[in-house]
Parts: C-alpha cells; structure tokens; sequence
C-alpha cells in the first residue's frame, strides 16, 4: 500500500529541507494571526459565538496538513461555508425563538453535527474517486452564487455596523427593509468604530498587503471602546471561554440528520469546489507538487469529520488566506501546523485581550473580504462572449437573493445540467465546402469564398452521436437535402469530431443508409475515429455500407465519388484508406 497517497505528509516531512523552515514559520504566524479575527468574524456569520471560530482554526487545520495534497492551501472558517451554515441551522431552528435559553447549544450541536455530515458525504466521495462531481458546479453559475451570497452576507452586517436590531434572515430584501424600519436607532459610535474599521484595512491593504490589516482593525476597535469607555454603548464580544475545546462526540439525532442532510451535501460540493479551486491556482506556482482532486476529498472529509469532535463548524480551503500563506512563503504543511498552534496558545493565554473587541469591527472585517467576492467583470465577460452563460449567471444571482441560498444554488446547478443536455441536443451542424486550392473544408457559413461540391452534400457534426440528439441531427440532414440547389447524390458525414456513438445512433445511421438508397443517394463517412469506427464494425454498420465508402479525410471522398462520376478508376488508397485500420 502506498501510504504516501493518502498521507501526503510522509511525503513533504521526509523530504523536509531546513531552508524551507523560515518560510513555513513566516506563514504560519501570518495566517495565524490573520486568522483570529477572521475566525470570530465567520462563526458571527454561521451564527455561532465568535470563540467556535478559534475552534475551527486549530483541529482542522491540523487535520489538513496531514492528509491535504496542496502544500499552500490554508483551511479554516470562510464566509461562503458560513453563510450556507447559517441558512441551513437557521432554517431548522426556525420553529425556535432564539431568545429561548436553550436555542444557542442547540444551534451550536447543529453546526458540529453538521461539520460531521459534511466530513462524512466528501470522505465517501473521495473514497469512492467521485471527485468529477464538483464539475456539475459551473463557472457561471459559481460566480452568481457567490456574489448574490457575497451581497447577503455583507448586508447581514448591517445590524452590528450599525448598532441596530435587525431580524435575521438570509433574503436581501428583509435586511434592507429592517434596516430601513430602524435607520433611526443607529449608534453613532458604533457606526463610526465600524467604518474606522473598514477604512482601515481598505487602506492598509492599498498600502501592503502583507500587514495583517484585520488584525490591526481589532486592535483599533478594542483601544476605541476601552480609551473611550463606550463598553455600554457599543456591542462587544465580552468574556470569551479560555482554554481548548474538549474532545465530544458530536449530538447524533435522526431526525437532525434528515433536516439538515441538503445543507450538507451542498456544503460539501460547495466546500470542494472552493478548495479544488485554489489549490489549483496555487499548482499553477508550484510545480513540484500536483493537486489530487480525489485525495483533497478526503482530506476535507477528515478535516469536518475530526473537527466535529472537537467543536468546529464545516471548514475549507480560503481564498484570501491562501493567498497570505502562499505570499508568505510557505513551502509545506507545517506552515498550517504553526498556524493552529498560535490559535491554541490564544485560547489558552490570549482571550481576555478580546473583552473590549466591538462586534462592529468584526463586521467591518466581513463586509470588506466578502465584497471583494463580487466579481462583476466576470458578468461583463460572459456578456461579452457568452449569452446563455451570461443568463445562467445572472439567474442564479437572482434567484439566491430573492429565493434564498440553498435554493439559489439548487437552482443554479440545476440549470447547468439543463444546459448541458440542451447543448447536446441541439448540436452544433456544418455544411462544409473546399477552401480554393487547397484540400482543406470549413463551414460554408464561416467562409465565404469556399466552394461546395456539385451534387455533394458534406456535414460535419461536432458532438457525440446518441439518443438525445438523433431527431435533431436527422431532421437537419433531411433540411439540408431539401435546400440544396440541385439534387443530390453523394452524403458525406464528417464524423472526425463525433467522439462516441451508442447503439440508437446506430440504428439511426442505419435507417440513414436505408433512405439515402431509396432516394439514390450514396452514403461516405470521412474520420471517424477508432472508438467509433469500432462501434460500428460490432455493428455491422461497415459491412452494409461499406468499406470503399469510409475515408481518412472529406478529401479523399470527394476525390473517390468524382473519379467514379467520371467514370476514372481511383487508387486504391483513396477508396479503401481506412481499411487497413479497421482492427487497430
């Protein structure tokens, strides 16, 4: 058994050069600091008490640096996982009210419990090598996701930035509206310690990217309330839990697990994707090492999995650490080890120096990560160049906003697939014709100097023949005979980019040959490839239409069916070129 596969860490630690050290120790303090605030900021936005973010910043973490692939991907709380986290619970504690003393802990179970279930579904996936799944997540529909969810998740700050009471919810239009309906009871400080805050690491991070600039947020908010003694006047974290979270076993309930198994399962491609994503980004840097997509499944799965027991949230890969661990030179895993050792010793020794932070400045740290998640040019983009991506971005936006986030990305993934069958259905159809002097044949309807063949009809299909496709593709050959100026007698497919065929397209080209004979039209096929050419062997496709009418190139059938127009003996090669493959 190869350990190295699924521990990667034996890998990189018995490999371990003393030069890397300085670099991992540099990142690992970084990312560690950057996280402590970062943390609290996306367990306020799970929902959860700001010290489960510091929970989640250590066991994972950890975990990761064991099993994970990429050698600069930083794991941890983020806001896209934490906002799915806060839609999902929130949803099954709707039936609560969340000034009953006993909803927090059990809101808390909720969010460990879910960390397990989400660690368990991308284990087995992993496990079970179903990585290809995350594909069904496409680009378009990722970006409208995100930034619907970038814009809920900003404007759910609104009620610590601005010291108002605003009911949760995970629809835009009630944010807004409950902050319009309380815009009267806004806190002046608050509201100033919040934008101090923004500005801040706006400006710092314009300035030099690698100063923690949310750290120094934090320490700003915390000297504001305490200088200012604001402490009854502003929201603050208070007293926060010291020491490391106890090992526990996760709350197993059934009917918990059945309300929340469709969070879970989007939290867990969700999760993946992000991670796949810039582990990716960070190959593209690092050469030395490859990114297994199956074994950051597992991985993940080990990370939520092992963080469940030991108090954490569902955890994945962040853009924004990862860039600051990457930046700040770390070579392997034991930049993330060095990382969760700081946020112990934090929980530990640090915690009181927290007392005074404003919940204000940990919403100033939100708003600007996840504004930053809004990527309108990429709308512009599709727009551009692609209308139906552009269509599926932009629905999925909308449904997100007014839907809500679960359904939002339902929706979305929903119309990738509906998108994936339309586009292969309704293929994509040529008439070809010979460039001048040349043996070369485009699109008649690219290239207007290229000349069609007298009594020859050439298609090429650029798709897989198979039985989503056969009405279209036989009803468009059937159109095209019917359009030609004069009547045909030669059909040539260019089947070159038809790259698998199953038995229905078969039996379609079948009835194909069949009517081309009735009418006195002769069938040729030029490229096909050896997948295909098999297929149709097995079949007995070859034999009724036969051999001397299967050609390398669209070329050499023309050449053929003008020799035997002319009544010219052709070569052998150009009749019979292919036989000689059939059994390769």
């Amino acid at each position: 058994m190869n350990w190295r596969q699924y521990f990667p860490i034996l890998g990189w630690l018995g490999a371990y050069r003393k030069k890397d050290l300085k670099g991992d120790i540099s990142a690992g303090l970084t990312v560690g600091i950057l996280l402590i605030p970062q943390g609290m900021a996306y367990a306020m936005i799970a929902g959860l008490p700001p010290v489960y973010g510091l929970y989640a910043s250590i066991a994972p973490l950890i975990l990761y640096a064991i099993f994970g692939s990429s050698r600069q991907l930083a794991v941890g709380p983020v806001a896209m996982d934490s906002l799915l986290v806060a839609a999902g619970v929130g949803g099954v504690m709707s039936g609560i009210s969340d000034s009953d003393p006993a909803y927090m802990q059990q809101y808390i179970e909720l969010a460990i419990l879910l960390a397990l279930m989400v660690g368990v579904f991308q284990l087995t996936l992993g496990l079970l090598r179903l990585g290809f799944l995350v594909n069904f997540l496409s680009q378009p529909v990722i970006s409208g996701f995100t930034s619907a969810a970038a814009l809920i998740i900003g404007f759910s700050q609104l009620k610590h930035l601005l010291g108002i009471d605003i009911p949760r919810s995970n629809y835009l239009h009630e944010i807004i509206g409950g902050a319009i309906t309380h815009i009267s009871e806004i806190s002046l400080p608050t509201f100033l310690i919040g934008m101090g805050g923004i500005l801040l690491i706006v400006l710092i991070k314009r300035w030099k990217k690698a100063i923690p600039a949310p750290l120094l947020a934090v320490a700003f908010g915390i000297l504001a309330v305490w200088l200012l003694d604001l402490a009854d006047s502003v929201s603050i974290v208070g007293a926060i839990p010291a020491g490391l979270p106890r090992p526990s076993v996760p709350v197993l309930e059934w009917s918990r697990v059945e309300a929340l198994w469709p969070t879970a399962l989007t939290l867990g491609l969700v999760g993946f994707m992000e991670a796949i994503a810039i582990g990716k980004a960070m190959q593209a840097k690092h050469k030395e090492h490859k990114i297994n997509p199956n074994q950051e499944l597992i991985a993940l799965g080990m990370v939520n999995m092992g963080g469940a027991f030991f108090k954490a949230f569902p955890s994945t890969g962040g853009f924004s650490r990862t860039a600051v661990n990457e930046q700040a030179g770390a070579k392997t895993g034991l930049a993330l080890i060095i990382s969760a050792t700081l946020i112990a010793l934090t929980l530990l020794f640090m915690t009181p120096l927290f007392y005074y932070m404003p919940h204000a400045i940990l919403a100033s740290v939100i708003m600007v990560a996840v504004f930053g998640l809004i990527n309108w040019k990429e709308a512009v983009h599709l727009w551009k160049c692609k209308k139906d991506d552009f269509a599926m971005l932009i629905v999925t936006f909308l449904a997100t906003l007014s839907l809500g986030i679960m359904e939002g990305i339902l929706i979305g993934v929903l119309m990738s697939l509906a998108m994936v069958i339309y586009r292969s259905s309704y293929p994509h159809i040529a008439v070809l014709g010979r460039v001048p002097g040349t043996t070369q044949y485009r699109n008649v309807n690219r290239f207007t100097e290229v000349e069609q063949e007298e009594k020859m009809l050439i298609v090429r299909l650029d798709a897989q023949l198979y039985f989503a496709n056969l009405h279209f593709f036989r009803e468009k050959i059937d159109s095209l005979l019917e359009q030609q100026a004069s009547p045909v007698e030669s059909l040539i497919i260019d089947a070159s980019a038809i790259n698998s065929i199953d038995s229905s397209a078969v039996h379609a080209l079948q009835e194909l040959h069949e009517d081309c004979a009735k009418g006195g039209i002769s069938l040729y096929f030029s490229g096909v490839i050896g997948p295909v050419r098999d297929v149709l062997k097995r079949a007995g496709m070859v034999t009724r239409v036969g051999e001397s009418h299967f050609f390398l190139r669209v070329h050499d059938a023309v050449t053929f069916i003008q020799d035997q127009q002319n009544q010219i003996p052709s070569p052998t090669y150009r009749s019979i070129a292919i036989q000689s493959n059939w059994k390769k």
